[in-house]
């Protein structure tokens, strides 16, 4: 092979082992938002939906603040089967493309770069690891008395993905 093929094959393949490193790192990270929702429910009506809501969602009442009107659900968040085999097979593919670079960089040490792929497990390990986490859910509940129509403004400091799982099972429009 051209010797300035093989430098530049073994210059991609590294970055793209990199952009691998960053993105399983990445499947673990604390996607945590503050979002502001009304209804055009009384706080009476609406608080009970909401504690069906995140009961059924497996969340648990944490803390009552009676004075800021705020509640702290809390509940476990499991790790993905699918994310972790996935992320091991992401892994597995990007280590043998690296040892067959190293392969062809270092032909006498060929088949002992092979055994790079074993590693390649510790991905959906670390994913498995960190992705189970207790989650947090802060709802503060304000009234709108001033306003027609609109009668609640609810505060959610939630992961993204539960945010928009509230947003389409109850009736709440975002704040603009």
């Amino acid at each position: 092979m051209d010797t300035a093929i093989l430098p530049s094959t073994f210059l991609l393949t590294l970055l793209l082992a990199v952009g691998l490193l960053f993105f399983i790192r990445a499947s673990t990270k604390d996607r945590t938002e503050m979002m502001q929702l009304i209804s055009e429910q009384e706080e009476s009506v609406l608080m009970p939906q909401l504690q069906e809501y995140f009961r059924s969602r497996s969340y648990r009442v944490a803390e009552v603040d009676h004075e800021k009107n705020q509640v702290t659900f809390e509940g476990f968040v499991k790790p993905s089967i699918f994310l972790a085999v996935f992320l091991t097979l992401l892994a597995s593919a990007g280590l043998v493309c690296l040892s067959l670079v190293f392969a062809l960089l270092f032909p006498r040490f060929g088949n002992i770069f092979l055994g790079l792929v074993l590693f390649a497990p510790l991905s959906g390990l670390f994913y498995w690891k960190k992705a189970g986490r207790l989650e947090k859910v802060v709802l503060k509940l304000e009234s709108l008395a001033n306003q027609p129509q609109l009668f609640s403004k609810i505060t959610v400091v939630a992961h993204r993905d539960e945010l928009l799982e509230l947003q389409k099972a109850l009736p709440l429009k975002p704040n603009e």
